[in-house]
């Protein structure tokens, strides 16, 4: 017989059949074979959902970056802030030059910042390219305070903002913005403010007196509130209208960076190097992967620490295959040493072992990619769930910077847990299998 069967006939499967589904007074594991399909159900599933969670968090991360900030920011080197007096003085008599970097203050503006942004624009990959001011201010109303990150940009370039153009939740009109500020969701719910309330912005940064440096007030009417699902955007970010931006903040004729967006933020670095030149000399530029490296890094790490403990809890599920197939061995013994015995070769006799052991494997990832997909697709009616039992508080946005809990299934994460499961599954089947192939029939009958 052994000469003429091929390897996984149809026996060897209906031999691992009635051997999984015996009951134990036939001398079957039956309850170890639920406990195993159980535990790789759930390791499978843990797996899937937290390879989910771990992709929604980056793709949230990554979009939020990239839809409410440039791609690539154009700085200014430092440089010496000459008045029009020092540069005719400098000009007539080089040599006071010197003597005047001593005590001049310095500065980081682009001068001509329309001519930079339309040279930065014109390099391929550049989908736009934006003059912006930055500056912190103390934002108040209501007897109410809270630090601010005000951005001077037209409406043109604003509406080019994809967060801000299209943002998870907005109120007031966006077309009115020359006629106000717009603001973030978190700096409206600490001052209070709603569409069309002033909010007053304070900046340390204003002319020079007698007395020391005099501080800038500006009063604006809020005309939009945005919320992007980021706090550390929605709890800070105020845009203003570019031209108002400079005369607040003294930066007639300049500008602080010029924001460039690229047609895809996860290759930049290939455009890096095109606009740097395109910007010309005293400018340098830097990505949203050098501003916000850290996070993705941290993420990246978090990444691979959790699958590797859950690929352990992977294996030890995994194990219990090992330990109901020897208890099935032993009861078997018996039926073994017949089977020997009629002529099953040793080969036949591990690969219905390795059957049994593998079935049990592959029966559990399929469910568990089953339970673990229906987990990343259901996750917000899930989580709410979760949140009530609890009592809410539960998630913390200003701890995890993202409005909500993110999930994001991709096959590549799932065909790695199928892969790590019945690759795991098969090999552990493998010497279970091969310890009842090698029994020695006679030692199996002996008291028969």
């Amino acid at each position: 017989m052994s000469g003429r069967t091929k390897p996984f006939s149809g026996f060897e499967f209906m031999i691992a059949w009635r051997y999984l589904r015996a009951r134990r007074a036939e001398g079957g594991v039956s309850v170890m074979t639920w406990i195993s399909f159980i535990g790789i159900a759930l390791a499978v599933m843990a797996l899937i959902a937290t390879l989910a969670v771990r992709s929604g968090f980056r793709h949230e991360f990554v979009a939020t970056i990239v839809g409410a900030n440039p791609h690539i920011s154009v700085l200014g080197l430092e440089r010496f802030d000459y008045t029009e007096e020092e540069r005719a003085l400098i000009a007539a008599n080089p040599d006071v030059a010197a003597a005047l970097a001593g005590r001049a203050a310095t500065t980081r503006t682009i001068e001509a910042p329309q001519v930079v942004a339309d040279a930065v624009r014109a390099v391929a990959g550049v989908e736009h390219a934006a003059a912006v001011i930055r500056a912190e201010v103390m934002a108040s109303a209501r007897a109410e305070n809270t630090l601010g990150q005000v951005i001077g940009i037209t409406a043109e370039d604003l509406a080019t903002v994809p967060l801000v153009r299209e943002p998870e939740a907005a109120f007031g009109d966006l077309q009115r913005f020359n006629e106000g500020v717009a603001i973030g969701e978190g700096v409206a719910r600490r001052l209070g403010l709603r569409i069309g309330d002033t909010i007053r912005l304070t900046s340390p940064t204003g002319a020079q007196t007698v007395g020391g440096r005099a501080a800038r007030i500006g009063g604006y009417e809020v005309v939009y509130v945005f919320r992007v699902g980021r706090w550390d955007i929605d709890n800070v970010r105020i845009y203003m209208p570019f031209a108002e931006a400079q005369s607040f903040f003294g930066r007639d004729g300049v500008a602080d960076s010029i924001d460039v967006a690229v047609g895809d933020p996860e290759a930049v670095e290939e455009v890096v190097w095109e606009v740097s030149q395109a910007a010309g000399q005293g400018t340098y530029v830097r990505t949203w992967q050098d501003s916000s490296g850290a996070y993705l890094q941290a993420l990246q790490m978090e990444d691979n620490i959790m699958f590797v403990i859950l690929s352990i809890l992977v294996l030890i599920a995994t194990m219990n295959i090992v330990s109901g197939l020897i208890m099935l061995v032993k009861n078997k013994s018996h039926d073994i040493g017949i089977l020997r015995t009629v002529g099953l070769s040793e080969g036949s006799i591990l690969r219905v072992f390795f059957i049994c052991g593998s079935a049990i494997g592959l029966a559990g990832t399929v469910v568990g990619v089953a339970l673990g997909c229906a987990f990343a697709i259901w996750i917000d009616p899930i989580f709410s769930f979760v949140n009530w039992v609890a009592g809410g508080g539960v998630w913390d946005p200003s701890v995890r910077l993202l409005s909500q809990l993110p999930a994001r299934l991709e096959w590549g994460d799932v065909m790695s847990a199928v892969t790590l499961s019945l690759g795991l599954s098969f090999v552990v089947t493998i010497f279970p299998a091969r310890r009842a192939a090698r029994m020695n029939p006679v030692e199996a009958l002996r008291y028969e």
